[in-house]
């Protein structure tokens, strides 16, 4: 993956660590960066050294969102098509967030806002603290909802309704309220929201890697699929599966009365 000024990474056992690095500025993006994270889960759709992801921000913070003085501002002076060209970019992080076969694992601390929050969002699971602060805040700055996916991928998660009440005030959701709502999966301590980070990817990682790739993607695609054709397509998926070796080797393990080991294939 492309390394760039306040973008960090580091591989331990299959999984990845990004670290959003400017906490002097609560980890803002910057037109690097984004580039940096387009292209890099772009390249992760064919490194299998790679099993899972953790996405984090360093100094207590997640993401604060495009940086006001490096991106925002520019973007007022901006002609139409290159304003349309960021867009695109900015849209391409999700879409490669989603591509990529590795399960994401968030890990939420602090602010979580803008563009920060849709990092949040397009990541498989999110684990926060109760004091962070997730905050889709286009609206704020006369802008609409419509960024990134929001719209699309907002009400999956949370509902219509929910979502239309963030995308529509910008209103921050405490980390309580956030695991209430459904946006995180379960709340950490500030000192061990890593370590659970870590150990929840680490827990994917060990796990069945082509399964996992094939949940992710039907997770995917099964909204915009009629139910029939979806199940239709789970079988066909699923009997693949059957004839992997992992499959082979969790029943070995179980009639052995011993735990798998994956291998990926």
């Amino acid at each position: 993956m492309i390394e760039t000024d306040g973008l960090e990474r580091s591989l331990d056992g299959g999984v990845m660590t990004l670290t959003l690095a400017r906490p002097e500025r609560k980890n803002p993006l910057t037109f690097e960066i984004y580039a940096a994270l387009r292209d890099g889960f772009r390249e992760l759709k064919s490194d299998r050294s790679v099993r899972a992801v953790v996405l984090r921000g360093a100094g207590g913070n997640f993401c604060s969102g495009g940086d006001v003085r490096e991106i925002i501002g520019p973007l007022v002076a901006m002609e139409p098509d290159e304003r349309l060209q960021f867009t695109e970019m900015t849209g391409a992080v999700v879409t490669a967030m989603r591509a990529c076969p590795q399960p994401i694992v968030a890990a939420v601390d602090g602010v979580c806002a803008g563009a920060g929050a849709i990092l949040a969002m397009a990541s498989d699971l999110r684990l926060g603290t109760a004091r962070a602060r997730v905050a889709f805040l286009f609206v704020l700055v006369g802008l609409s909802g419509a960024d990134m996916g929001a719209c699309a991928m907002l009400p999956r998660i949370l509902g219509l309704g929910r979502a239309s009440e963030l995308l529509y005030t910008g209103r921050e959701l405490s980390g309580e309220e956030a695991l209430s709502w459904g946006f995180f999966n379960r709340l950490c301590t500030p000192e061990l929201l890593d370590e659970e980070a870590r150990l929840c990817a680490r827990e994917i990682a060990n796990g069945p890697t082509r399964a996992h790739e094939v949940t992710k993607a039907m997770l995917e695609a099964a909204p915009g699929m009629e139910l029939g054709e979806e199940i239709a397509m789970e079988a066909r998926v699923q009997a693949a599966l059957m004839a992997s070796g992992d499959f082979r080797r969790a029943y070995e393990a179980f009639i052995a009365k011993r735990r798998p080991h994956f291998e990926g294939n």
